[in-house]
């Protein structure tokens, strides 16, 4: 029984043993500059959001966004868009950063203009 235990364990915490490949959501992003650091915009959740997976955030109705890039839609694809989320009690510090649905959120300010077009890595 403590064999098995101990190679369940060595399973979980060691990374090189399986994986999930996760494709691309898009091969190129829009932002406002090169390195895709500076905001384009500030959003709010108008829906809340479950992360199906480590790449995207969850977020909350009401919730504020910083908007860092929109990937260029492809084909059947979603539209999704990056961005950092500050929740209630840390909204001076940052916070979560992810990939959410540009359906659920509403722009509130727009910095920036995303012109420049980055492929995605």
């Amino acid at each position: 029984m403590t064999l098995l235990i101990l190679f369940l364990c060595l399973e979980v915490t060691y990374p090189g043993v399986s994986g999930i490949f996760m494709g691309k959501l898009a091969s190129k992003k829009l932002c406002a500059d090169e390195e895709c650091v500076y905001t384009i915009s500030l959003a709010r959740a108008e829906d809340d959001y479950n992360a199906p997976d480590c790449r995207f955030i969850n977020i909350k109705k009401g919730q504020l966004i910083y908007v860092y890039s929109k990937l260029v839609k492809e084909r059947e694809a979603g539209e999704f868009w990056a961005g950092s989320v500050y929740g209630e009690e840390y909204e001076d510090q940052m916070g979560t950063v992810g990939y959410f649905p540009s359906s659920l959120v509403s722009e509130q300010h727009v910095y920036q203009e995303a012109n420049k077009t980055i492929p995605t890595t």
